[in-house]
């Protein structure tokens, strides 16, 4: 997989690179490029550039789960310290004796390679360290993890290794507090091995791959213990570490079976889904051991439920029910499993799997999500668990974070929200939401603190937050009604300047309220400027207040700042006037120079994101991209981090209007992972994971841009955006139709339209008339006709009211008139494609009644033959004055050209009535409009299809084989000079069978 990495030109080039390389998560992405940058170090003939890159390959080789290629890459590398010693600075001597444990860990990891090498291996090792002078600690806890995974007595190993003094080349403390647990985990005692491991499960001790390694062992001992919650906790925390890690499949295997043992066997069907890619990523055959044994305990518990023809994921290329997967890993598992026992000569690794598998459930049921289903709700919603809550491949761990506990007292938790308020600092919100308990609470009685102030000022502070969050839902009407009121609060408290604030937040909320139901004829653009007028004019208001405030704090003075430039901003999005670019950007200069003088970090990035957003509106993506860009590398070195899911989503935004998909890819995934570190409503996580759906489209990953589609909806029904989320989840419908995926489709609709506030009416009625129509389109798609039809009839019927959206009644019409002609009803399907084309004079829909009414008359002419010619014929004379009414009015079409298709109609209509001579003829016409083809695929396909029926109704139905033959055999080398083989096989085919019948 090539990788759009620069080849380096100089050692320079080559060190950044790597060390950007380096930045990468662990995968396909990383692996190549650590290949690629060996290539290029080869070419500079020094040794120190090519001993970097060979580390960063073992690490992608090591951490990526591939061990068969890390020894080999250790192997050059050592064979370069033997010969160039003085290479080797004391850090990368350091790497390369620390890299022994590595290979020593990938040679265990391969079946096919002998016990004795295994030992030899260790006996170089010692012998290696001897030389150098170094401590065998390391060597021992080699020896102890090869003692324990043959199943030899580890008794002395363990002693020889535990007992000694630690090394800088030891394992770090988190692993070895690991290996120390399970050794006492092994022998049954739970208790100590859990306190043992207590350090690294509270987070004291940690590295690269612990806790999450830590926390998958200690899952069950914590349930076993009464320790359930704790286990809670700690599988949500580390499953999000290791979820679509090849490398730590073994891990994922053990949070499946944590799920299936505690009751949570929907959950774990749903991780599974999510870990697909490890059924064909994992190139360790003991962590594909690991992962599949966890797998066949989840699947044998499922099936044991009674759900064995549940659909769920597995190896890619086929369908899978839980019983034929779990047939599937069985075989499988227990294959490797014998091949680790042969090698190792002792049964250990079978007795461990079938002690994982014949384990009871240790409990009846134990919450671990807000949402989670059951095994009867998967079983209703089919394979939605394809899509259900657990992140794609995107997802990588999450960035750890420490928060800080709320204060106790109320003085003290009153001025941490307003300082954190003032920052525009995330965890802000979760101050407010504690005080307004409190101060709800019977009883409140409000601190006597001059620090913190009167009570009505709180209650101004508790306003405003609540008119933000109300801003941030789009319910701006409520959001002007309660900043007006904390301004009033703010004035009797005597703080004109947090008044002053309130009412420039009401002042720009208020211009956002939409002015109303849309009127027919050019109602986006009067809308449009509707909002632009309305911007303007609070933009005067914002100026105005500002200058008539004095005395403003530094914090505030800068937030009225970003409300001017934020209104003009706004401004120019509605309108899309050019001229109001100038005016955003010098606002934007204005802030930002203010802010920088006050060292207002937040309002810098606000500035720049501001600039970047509007030379996006302004079409100079470019330029956007470079802002950006500068932004992001700020944010980065002063912060404020809360920031950069934001710009890296507005960025991956930009690069996708720049087709430059795999980059926008990335900046989206990093986005998401760096937004799981902040409160759930500190990031707009749903237009992340939506704009990451995009992306995962253009990169030709639809199964995952559907995941993120639904971890899109998920996201906004969270942030209580119910109108985004359906919208999200009406796309990934749609998506899953278009993957042919019609169940999933189905029942994730079914379960929308079942939802209280849809039954109740109480979401937008063409929203839910959206979500009715792909159902409608599914239901088709699944051959259920007949509800098909009975739902498109029912939405025809009520779009027909729509008198502001004529178009989409037209197209709802003309799709209804379809489906009562596939079901044989041509007078009713009459009447729907009238209604269509009376909509369509009010709103042109060229192509779809083009369509529709090619579609009638093949159909009518199928089902009647010579009885049905004439109408067939007259609904062929419709779709020729629509074609006439495109072609005038400079309509391009999306598919196929009307008039070449329509002629294509003639012949395949008149051939259905026996009228051949008439059908050649039209033929002829379809392939001169047609032409010939090229080395495009675009029109190879018409013309092919043309070619096929002309040479069908001429050489079997008008009995002329031999100019049939000629037309077919031409059109079959010119396919074949073309390169267009699977047109020119149908033709050859078809030839091939004219000359069988000659």
């Amino acid at each position: 997989m090539p990788t759009d990495a620069a080849h380096p030109q100089s050692t320079d080039e080559l060190f950044h690179a790597l060390q950007e390389n380096h930045r990468r998560p662990y995968g396909r992405t990383r692996t190549v490029t650590a290949e690629e940058l060996v290539d290029a170090a080869e070419r500079f003939d020094e040794p120190v550039p090519l001993i970097h890159a060979l580390l960063e390959l073992q690490e992608a080789y090591t951490y990526g789960s591939d061990p068969r290629k890390s020894p080999v890459v250790f192997a050059r590398l050592l064979t370069l310290f033997d010969e160039r010693p003085d290479a080797f600075d004391e850090r990368l001597r350091h790497q390369l004796f620390w890299r022994f444990k590595w290979v020593a860990n990938a040679l265990i990891a391969l079946p096919e390679i002998p016990l004795t090498s295994l030992r030899q291996w260790l006996g170089e090792m010692r012998d290696r360290y001897e030389k150098a002078g170094l401590g065998l600690q390391p060597y021992y806890g080699q020896a102890y993890q090869l003692a324990a995974h043959v199943g030899e007595d580890t008794t002395l190993a363990y002693e020889l290794w535990a007992a000694r003094r630690r090394t800088p080349l030891s394992d770090c403390e988190a692993c070895e507090i690991r290996e120390r647990a399970l050794h006492r985990a092994d022998a049954g005692d739970d208790e100590r091995a859990l306190e043992i491991w207590a350090p690294v499960l509270a987070g004291k001790e940690s590295c690269q791959e612990e806790p999450a390694r830590s926390v998958s062992y200690a899952l069950l001992p914590l349930v076993r213990t009464g320790r359930a919650d704790r286990a809670r906790e700690l599988h949500l925390a580390g499953y999000r570490a290791c979820r679509r890690n090849a490398g730590m499949a073994g891990e994922v295997g053990r949070h499946l079976e944590f799920c299936a043992l505690t009751g949570n066997e929907g959950r774990g069907v749903e991780l599974l889904a999510e870990n697909r890619n490890l059924f064909d990523e994992v190139d360790s055959p003991l962590d594909l051991l690991h992962f599949l044994t966890g797998v066949e305990v989840l699947l044998s518990r499922v099936e044991g439920l009674g759900h064995g023809e549940l659909p769920v994921a597995g190896y890619a290329g086929r369908a899978w029910t839980v019983a034929s997967l779990r047939a599937e890993v069985r075989e499988r598992g227990d294959g490797l499993a014998a091949r680790f026992d042969t090698r190792n000569g002792t049964t250990l690794h079978s007795d461990h799997r079938r002690e994982r598998l014949d384990r009871a459930p240790l409990l009846d049921a134990l919450e671990l999500t807000l949402r989670s289903r059951g095994l009867d709700d998967l079983a209703e919603g089919a394979s939605r668990t394809d899509v259900a809550t657990g992140s794609g491949t995107a997802a990588a761990p999450t960035v750890p974070r420490t928060t800080e506990a709320l204060p106790e007292s109320v003085p003290e938790l009153i001025l941490r929200a307003r300082e954190l308020g003032e920052l525009g600092h995330p965890d802000a919100r979760a101050c407010w939401a504690r005080l307004r308990t409190l101060v709800a609470a019977p009883g409140y009685t409000h601190p006597d603190d001059p620090a913190v102030g009167p009570y009505v000022r709180l209650c101004a502070d508790l306003l405003s937050d609540e008119a933000n969050r109300a801003a941030e839902r789009d319910e701006f009407a409520v959001a002007v009604e309660l900043q007006e009121e904390a301004a009033g609060l703010y004035d009797d408290a005597g703080a004109p300047g947090d008044a002053a604030l309130a009412r420039a937040c009401a002042l720009l909320a208020a211009a956002e309220i939409p002015a109303g139901t849309p009127s027919e004829g050019g109602s986006e653009g009067g809308e449009g400027k509707a909002m632009a007028d309305a911007l303007t004019e609070a933009h005067a208001s914002l100026v105005r207040l500002h200058e008539e405030t004095p005395g403003l704090a530094p914090y505030i003075e800068g937030r009225l700042l970003r409300l001017r430039a934020s209104a003009l901003g706004l401004r120019l999005q509605a309108s899309g006037d050019p001229e109001h670019v100038a005016p955003v950007l010098a606002e934007v200069e204005r802030l930002e120079a203010f802010a920088l003088r006050h060292s207002i970090d937040g309002q810098v990035s606000g500035a720049k994101l501001l600039r970047a957003g509007t030379y996006a509106l302004s079409g100079d993506l470019p330029a956007a991209v470079t802002e950006a860009d500068a932004l992001h590398e700020r944010l980065t070195e002063h912060g404020p981090a809360w920031h950069l899911p934001r710009v890296l989503g507005l960025r991956g935004r930009l690069r996708l209007g720049l087709r430059d998909a795999p980059a926008a890819y990335a900046d989206l995934t990093e986005g998401l992972r760096l937004a799981a570190a902040w409160p759930a409503d500190a990031v707009d996580t749903g237009r992340l994971h939506g704009d990451l759906a995009e992306a995962c489209m253009h990169l030709g990953r639809p199964d995952e841009a559907l995941t993120q589609l639904t971890r899109a909806a998920e996201a906004q029904l969270r942030a209580e955006k119910r109108t985004d989320a359906f919208c999200a989840y009406s796309n990934a419908a749609q998506l899953c139709l278009d993957l042919g995926r019609i169940e999933d489709c189905i029942a994730l609709l079914d379960s929308l339209l079942t939802e209280p506030d849809v039954v109740a009416g109480e979401v937008d009625d063409r929203l839910v008339a959206q979500l009715r129509l792909v159902r409608a389109r599914a239901l088709h798609a699944g051959d259920d006709l007949k509800a098909a039809t009975a739902e498109f009839v029912t939405l025809a019927a009520e779009s027909a009211g729509w008198e502001d959206d004529p178009g989409s009644h037209a197209m709802i019409a003309a799709e209804t008139a379809m489906l009562l002609a596939e079901s044989g009803e041509f007078e009713r399907a009459g009447e729907a494609v009238g209604r269509a084309l009376t909509a369509h004079a009010l709103a042109p829909r060229y192509e779809q009644l083009s369509n529709c009414l090619r579609e009638l008359a093949r159909l009518q002419a199928q089902q009647e033959g010579p009885d049905g010619l004439d109408g067939a014929l007259a609904h062929l004379a419709t779709a020729g004055r629509i074609a006439d009414e495109a072609r005038a009015a400079g309509f391009e079409p999306v598919g196929r050209p009307l008039d070449s298709a329509l002629a294509y109609e003639h012949g395949r209509v008149n051939a259905y009535v026996g009228q051949y001579g008439d059908a050649l003829a039209a033929l002829e016409k379809a392939l001169a409009l047609v032409g010939e083809p090229g080395p495009e695929t675009g029109s190879a396909g018409e013309w092919a299809e043309c070619v096929r029926l002309a040479g069908l109704v001429e050489g079997v139905y008008l009995e002329r084989p031999a100019a049939a033959l000629t037309r077919l055999d031409a059109a079959v080398d010119r396919l074949a000079v073309l390169g267009h083989t699977d047109e020119r096989e149908q033709l050859a085919s078809l030839a091939a069978q004219l000359r069988d019948e000659a």
